[in-house]
């Protein structure tokens, strides 16, 4: 079979002129796409124009459409907003405004143009492209432009990135500066939980959503709020009783605060606006409790985009400019965007007609179909906050006789907790009784084994850290005793969170089956380490809030060096011999190098970017931001490489070192990570129930199948159940690692933004897929 790979050294963008352009409502990350294209059109040898002040720009033309050069977006991709401006534009929608900007466009050689904004904004694009030819006769009649440069610039290619904090678009699992605004509205809710609970009040928090509930799903999601508002779900009549019940039943369980989450948009079964005011003056009425409003308006908007947003984004951004410089004459009109983990493109147009489909469908009262319209990952986010947050009386519940233990292992990783309330919730939803084990296997074997209720776990998404305790004693050791204390409190499942350590464990428990009849049951285990080393997943619980303390403290060191310029920082990041955190956070936050052990490097590769960093300090861009994971090399140690540096950048740059240590395990855990862990400890019970179900023989549990003993992981687009068993080829054990990684595939991208000529495989872009195939891979994805 030939080799089909595709890498980017044979693609050319010489004598191509790329325009990028902002419109709309602005969004966190909208400057890493900007910078992103600028770079990789500059890298491939393309011409690229800033559009400033989006399709005015384009109809009002000179100064506004200016080329970009590679200096001109550095410093921008920690910046929210757009850098270059975005405008809601009434000329372009008028004949006579997009024949202006097609003139404008011609005279300076533009006929690719990449958009970042909202379906509108993607629409309007779409519109002119299907117009240019028409456009192009007028000008031409009109002698604006001659017939020879009607010929050369005969056709306009058009890529999309959404861009849009509400994540209303249909096609894209999130759109460029969701993951920020849901950054704003959490630490908010933190902040307010605080206060609430001090004088057992009510908060109802107004967050942004007109048509799309999005935001006020996944923060309510992420916050365990009590009651969620959202367009796509109007509550059934008499919701008011029932809201007002479950806020007294929470009170009445020690709780002492409520949260209601309203998106702006929400309204009722007969499509009257639900307000804040009314859920107010509701709550005072019916049940007396102090409560408050607070409306959080643009603050959403707000603020530096966070480490998933940046690195989206940049991803995007890369991607649009491999599809501008493949596309054809005939090539639809195409959006970037990303399905699970996986940047795919999809038919612009497709994507626009869908989410007309979703708001047709919310008009006709369809609500459910609309729902299923938003996609896999609304529709999952809605069934799990169904699933946490109703606590059903016991008179409902199946009983199952069944007893699940819940634990974590290893080091803590912000979002165990949140999942670990997700699993207890949904356990005992389930109809089990749920057991916790505090201090993983070594509190297991001491039989600090206890009974956990619903109400045990309130308030726990939020908390940063493991509060059951974690510890990284193996099984192995105390094999007999874990055996005795699963017979004595009858354990017939279990759940282990957490990183290396548990998937070790998991794996010394199925060898012991043979020897001990008690480990013949359902185990199943989530990843959480923010190392994010475990084979079968892409992704772990805690890497994400980790990532977000790393490039948060990168932003502030190079502030502190645009200061004092001609400064070179050195950063340690965790990881043990996994180079993710330095990897991926040094594309979030716009590193100049990231040493990783699945790299090796020498001293002439040390040398190599010296020199670049020697080089860079003559632009205007003084300063160097270095990475460098903790395991990366025996002898080239952190310390190493700042005296080489030190030595080498003598008289031109200075250096500085800093080793971020154990900040990058604390903290409250992200959005992301709390929501990931809820979401994939609800898929895992369900997965145990229905285990549990399939073992019973006569009055007994018996599991000894590879299949009965899993890892739920994230595989590219899909949450994906693995046995454990299975895995062990896939891992290097030594360097406690996965064999092949994903995120290895980004370590191109970082270096040709950083200006460093590398070979990049791009095979895996390309293909231009139906919104329709993307929806038949719902079934089992996140």
């Amino acid at each position: 079979m030939p080799d089909t790979k595709k890498f980017i050294e044979n693609l050319s963008g010489a004598g191509k002129c790329i325009g990028v352009l902002t419109s709309g409502g602005d969004a966190q990350g909208m400057n890493a796409a900007v910078r992103a294209v600028v770079r990789m059109g500059i890298y491939v040898g393309a011409k690229v124009y800033f559009i400033h002040e989006g399709y005015q720009g384009m109809v009002d033309g000179g100064d506004n459409i200016k080329e970009a050069s590679w200096e001109s977006v550095s410093s921008m991709l920690q910046v929210g907003g757009t850098v270059i401006g975005s405008a809601r534009c009434k000329d372009f929608r008028t004949h006579e405004g997009r024949l202006h900007a097609a003139l404008n466009l011609v005279q300076r050689g533009i006929t690719n143009l990449c958009v970042i904004g909202g379906d509108g904004s993607l629409t309007g694009a779409n519109l002119f492209r299907e117009e240019w030819s028409g456009l192009l006769d007028e000008l031409v009649q009109s002698g604006e432009i001659s017939e020879e440069a009607s010929q050369i610039h005969s056709a306009l290619h058009i890529v999309g990135m959404v861009g849009s904090i509400d994540n209303d678009f249909c096609g894209t699992d999130m759109t460029i500066g969701t993951d920020s605004a849901l950054h704003r509205i959490i630490e908010v809710v933190d902040a307010i939980m605080t206060t609430a609970q001090s004088h057992q009040r009510t908060f109802v928090l107004e967050v942004m959503g007109r048509h799309c509930g999005y935001l006020a799903l996944v923060s309510a999601l992420a916050c365990g709020a009590d009651w969620v508002l959202i367009p796509e779900m109007p509550p059934k009549d008499g919701w008011e009783e029932q809201m007002c019940y479950k806020l007294s039943e929470n009170r009445a369980d020690k709780k002492r605060l409520n949260i209601i989450i309203v998106a702006e948009g929400a309204i009722d079964q007969s499509n009257k606006p639900i307000t804040t005011e009314l859920i107010k003056d509701l709550v005072v009425r019916c049940l007396g409790f102090d409560t408050r409003v607070t409306i959080l308006g643009h603050v959403q908007r707000g603020g530096t985009p966070s480490a998933f947003d940046r690195i989206l984004a940049s991803r995007m951004g890369v991607e649009a400019v491999l599809a501008l410089l493949e596309a054809s004459p005939g090539t639809p009109a195409c959006v970037v965007s990303l399905c699970g983990n996986q940047a795919v493109r999809v038919p612009l147009m497709e994507c626009v007609q869908m989410t007309q489909e979703v708001q047709k469908a919310m008009d006709e009262k369809r609500f459910e179909e609309a729902v299923r319209l938003r996609g896999r990952s609304f529709e999952n986010n809605l069934n799990t906050y169904k699933l946490l947050s109703h606590r059903k009386i016991d008179s409902e519940l199946p009983h199952s006789s069944f007893n699940v233990a819940v634990l974590n292992v290893g080091a803590p990783a912000a979002g165990m907790n949140a999942a670990v309330r997700s699993a207890v919730r949904v356990g005992i939803t389930e109809g089990h009784t749920m057991f916790a084990v505090s201090d993983g296997f070594e509190g297991f074997y001491k039989g600090q084994i206890k009974e956990i209720k619903w109400g045990d776990v309130g308030g726990w998404t939020g908390q940063g850290g493991s509060l059951l305790g974690t510890k990284r004693t193996l099984p192995a050791k105390h094999i007999d005793k874990i055996a005795e204390q699963m017979r004595i409190h009858n354990i017939n499942a279990l759940l282990v969170i957490g990183g290396f350590e548990a998937f070790e464990s998991l794996l010394q428990l199925v060898d012991a089956r043979s020897r001990y009849e008690e480990f013949c049951v359902p185990m199943c285990m989530l990843p959480a380490t923010i190392s994010n080393n475990v084979s079968g997943t892409d992704l772990s619980i805690g890497a994400d809030t980790s990532l977000n303390a790393i490039v948060e403290t990168c932003d502030r060191i190079k502030q502190s060096a645009s200061g004092t310029k001609r400064r070179v920082f050195i950063i340690e990041t965790m990881g043990g011999y996994c180079g993710y955190l330095a990897t991926v956070g040094g594309l979030a936050a716009g590193a100049d190098a990231a040493y990783i052990y699945e790299e090796p490097f020498d001293i002439r590769e040390l040398q190599s970017n010296v020199e670049h960093l020697t080089e860079k300090m003559k632009t205007s861009i003084q300063r160097g931001l270095v990475l460098r994971n903790e395991n990366c090399s025996e002898n080239y140690t952190t310390d190493f490489i700042y005296q080489l540096y030190n030595e080498e950048g003598k008289g031109v740059f200075d250096c500085r070192k800093n080793v971020l240590g154990h900040m990058q395990q604390g903290g409250a855990p992200s959005p992301f990570d709390r929501n990931f862990g809820t979401k994939i400890a609800a898929k895992a019970m369900q997965w145990i129930s229905k285990k549990l179900k399939e073992f019973y023989r006569e009055g007994r549990v018996f599991a000894n199948t590879e299949d009965s003993a899993c890892l739920l992981g994230m595989r590219r687009r899909a949450l994906v159940f693995q046995p454990v068993v299975q895995l062990k080829d896939e891992t290097d054990f030594v360097h406690r690692i996965p064999k092949e990684q994903w995120w290895l595939r980004l370590r191109p991208l970082m270096k040709i933004l950083a200006k460093y000529k590398t070979s990049y495989d791009v095979s895996d872009s390309g293909q231009l897929e139906h919104i329709v195939r993307l929806r038949a891979k719902d079934i089992s994805a996140i």
